[in-house]
């Protein structure tokens, strides 16, 4: 901006001094005024008139100059000074006698303040931003020798630094820093203060979103401004590093947290963060970070199967983590192929890696079978051995896979301990989401150079059962179960912290892999979910009254005595029975049920199994109560229905299957328990969930029972739902608490804690009918 004199004047060049002034600063409110000393960075502002210095406040339109050996009356510049104090404005500057809340000694030289309510990102960015600007218009900038804010620097070359430490090959540590006039200074411990300010709610979402201008990090003797978006995404990797560790402590960090130096490097734009030190952390580290699509791994020659595109990912993603040191989570959705992606990682482990050791795969005794056949089937050359039943005691060292059961996990820890194993997998591997429980120690206690879980359904109650998971898998990742509640677990359930669920899925997504059906088979058939809803009523309706105006006493009870924590049991049988009322009356244990002969849902259910009849449609039911299929079965052969079941207490699973998988049954009916998972039904086109579950990820495994891979027919899905009642306030609640989850793992509801609200709408009336 130029300045100009006007016509016949002496041109007046603005002069500007940055120095701190010791000024009363008003808090309070209006009506109690309380005034506080604090030192604030001003300005004073003159204009140079041939040698003489004019205040800008200065009310005087002429003055004499000496000049040419004479007194020349001078008129005042008025346009040009109006110019230069609009463009100093122009940068937040503010007179002092505009502001009401600083009050200045009357001999004071300050002019203007900085900035009106300016913080230290404000003073920084004031002698870094408009300064060089000020100068470039003509200004003469003078700074005084104790300006606090006197270097910084706007525009500095970020460098970062790893040091394996000698004293323990899995620890390292972090420099990160700016160059400047050719010396590096390290910021960490800067960024580290400022997180520690920060960490409650507000002020650390606050901190991490898109603020408008830059932020001053200390740096040295003066000040580094970072960009806002920069800074937002450095501070998110330190975060995940340190967590809220104080920036006195020791820094030093585990391999485990290799992954953040991958993302500290997607923080900055390529070639803009030079590196030093050790190379092989921050490859590692990058790598974790890296999409499988970068490191493609084809498939061994051994593999008798043809991999879809999103498995060869898959395969490559699991190749990646075992490069890399780590361990991970695949949880595709039920029917992408867990089982055959893993077999095909094992091949590449056992063939390329030439592993010593054999591999350990634990998984729930119904499924050993399955595990068994498909590595019969896909991996012929491998050796397996199955510790289970009556071959538990084989000879296990010549074997290339090892398969167990977890409850011979727990029974036989001491004898799995004694061997190390190349890759140790838990099959549905939310069996040690309780970290307390004999089957996570067990596996904890195993070694193994690679951990692996699979499982669709890693969170199903609370965000703890995924630290159970971690903690098995790589310990110390999310630090301990007392520091991932305060940090996560209660800010993010308890209190809806957005910012730490965001946080919590940016630390754990380089090790969970999940992809949808919808995702990656688009050449699936399609999949209808429908609802139907069934009107108790008559004398069903009554008893589900009677019981809930009973039950909710008993609850409201329990609370007031125990608490709301201690109260689960009470809950839950509460509920129990108004499931079971909303099913059928004769599930019911209480004698006012043995009245009742109706059942709304009972009689929907047939006309719904009649509907889909016919149309030739095979049908899968699913129930959470055995009982009920035992009802239901009976009314099957009332009917002439062929039929079969498969229950907890089934003894030969495989007959089941393969009777309707052949065609001699029309109608399967499976428990929750017995049928969530390991069964390939795709015979089936229509599935009917008879009652709700608490978990609709559980719910959808068993949809996908025949909505998986091989099936070539449309699904229908009917839900079969108690109008007003708790199954539907269950919908509603899933629908409610599934944003965590789905934030997570991409679209897996979880049935998370209930809250004291939660309890009294469930056990809500019925609508008036």
């Amino acid at each position: 901006m130029e300045l100009h004199s006007e016509p016949g004047s002496i041109e007046a060049v603005p002069c500007l001094r940055l120095f701190t002034e010791r000024v009363l600063v008003e808090e309070g409110d209006a009506e109690s005024p309380r005034y506080a000393e604090r030192e604030l960075p001003v300005l004073s502002l003159t204009f140079d008139y041939a040698g003489v210095r004019i205040r800008a406040q200065d009310r005087r339109e002429r003055f004499f100059v000496s000049q040419g050996g004479g007194v020349e009356l001078v008129a005042r510049d008025q346009g040009g000074e109006a110019r230069a104090q609009r463009l100093l404005e122009g940068f937040g500057a503010v007179e002092m006698g505009c502001v009401d809340h600083v009050v200045a000694d009357d001999d004071s030289e300050a002019d203007y303040l900085v900035q009106a309510h300016g913080d230290l990102h404000a003073f920084c960015w004031f002698t870094a931003h408009a300064l060089p600007r000020l100068e470039a218009a003509g200004f003469r900038v003078e700074i005084a020798d104790a300006y606090p804010y006197r270097h910084v620097t706007e525009n500095a070359s970020w460098f970062a630094g790893v040091r394996e430490l000698d004293d323990a090959a899995d620890w390292f540590s972090l420099e990160l820093g700016v160059e400047i006039e050719g010396e590096r200074v390290d910021l960490l411990p800067a960024l580290l203060e400022l997180l520690d300010e920060k960490q409650n709610g507000k002020n650390l979402k606050a901190l991490l979103d898109r603020a408008s201008r830059p932020r001053a990090v200390r740096a040295g003797n003066g000040f580094v401004l970072v960009p806002p978006e920069r800074l937002a995404r450095v501070l998110r990797v330190l975060l995940e590093l340190y967590g809220e560790t104080p920036a006195s402590a020791p820094r030093e960090l585990r391999g485990v947290q290799a992954a953040g130096i991958g993302k500290l490097d997607r923080a900055f734009s390529a070639g803009e963060l030079a590196w030093h030190g050790s190379s092989r952390l921050r490859d590692r580290g990058c790598a974790l970070v890296s999409s499988p699509e970068h490191t493609p791994v084809p498939p061994a020659l051994e593999l008798v199967a043809t991999l879809r595109p999103y498995q060869e990912q898959g395969l490559s993603w699991l190749q990646n983590l075992a490069r890399n040191g780590a361990g991970g989570v695949l949880a595709d959705d039920m029917g992408l192929g867990k089982t055959l992606q893993t077999i095909a990682h094992l091949c590449a482990e056992h063939r390329v890696a030439h592993a010593a050791e054999p591999s350990l795969i634990v998984a729930p005794t119904s499924l050993i079978g399955n595990w068994e056949r498909e590595l019969r089937r896909f991996a012929p050359h491998l050796r397996v051995a199955v510790r289970h039943g009556a071959r538990r005691k084989a000879a296990t060292e010549r074997a290339d896979v090892v398969l167990t059961s977890y409850g011979l996990l727990v029974r036989d820890a001491d004898a799995l301990r004694k061997n190390a194993y190349h890759v140790l997998i838990l099959d549905e591997a939310q069996a040690i989401k309780n970290h307390r429980c004999q089957a996570s120690r067990a596996a904890r206690s195993i070694v193994a150079k690679q951990r692996l879980c699979l499982s669709g359904t890693p969170i199903e109650n609370n965000l703890e059962e995924l630290w159970s998971l971690f903690d098995f898998l790589m310990p110390g990742l999310l630090g301990t179960v007392e520091q991932f509640r305060t940090r996560f677990r209660n800010p993010i359930e308890r209190d809806a912290d957005a910012t730490r669920l965001e946080l919590l899925r940016e630390r754990v997504a380089p090790f969970i892999l999940r992809r949808m059906k919808q995702e990656v088979a688009r050449d699936l058939p399609s999949k209808t979910e429908l609802l139907r809803w069934i009107e108790l009523g008559g004398a069903q309706r009554e008893l589900y009254e009677s019981i809930r105006v009973s039950a909710h006493a008993d609850v409201r009870r329990a609370i007031r005595q125990q608490g709301l924590a201690r109260s689960t049991i009470a809950i839950l049988d509460a509920l129990m029975k108004l499931r079971q009322v909303c099913c059928d009356p004769r599930l019911v244990r209480v004698e006012a049920a043995h009245a009742v002969a109706e059942s709304s849902k009972y009689d929907g259910f047939f006309q719904l199994l009649e509907q889909e009849r016919a149309q030739g449609r095979r049908v899968l039911v699913f129930s959470q109560f055995a009982q009920m299929l035992g009802l239901l079965s009976e009314g099957l052969h009332e009917r002439g229905i062929r039929h079969v079941v498969l229950t907890g207490s089934t003894l030969d699973r495989r007959a089941p299957v393969d009777a309707f998988q052949t065609g001699d049954a029309e109608v399967f009916l499976i428990s929750l328990k017995a049928g969530g998972t390991g069964l390939n039904l795709t015979r089936a086109e229509t599935v009917i969930h008879y009652d709700p579950w608490w978990n609709p990820a559980a719910q959808a495994q068993a949809t996908d029972r025949a909505h998986r891979i091989g099936q070539t027919r449309p699904v229908f899905v009917y839900g079969l739902i108690a109008a007003g009642s708790v199954e539907e306030r269950m919908l509603a609640l899933q629908r409610k608490k599934s944003k965590i989850a789905d934030t997570l793992l991409g679209g897996q509801a979880a049935g998370l804690a209930l809250s004291l609200e939660d309890v009294e709408d469930l056990l809500g009336p019925l609508p008036d009918a």
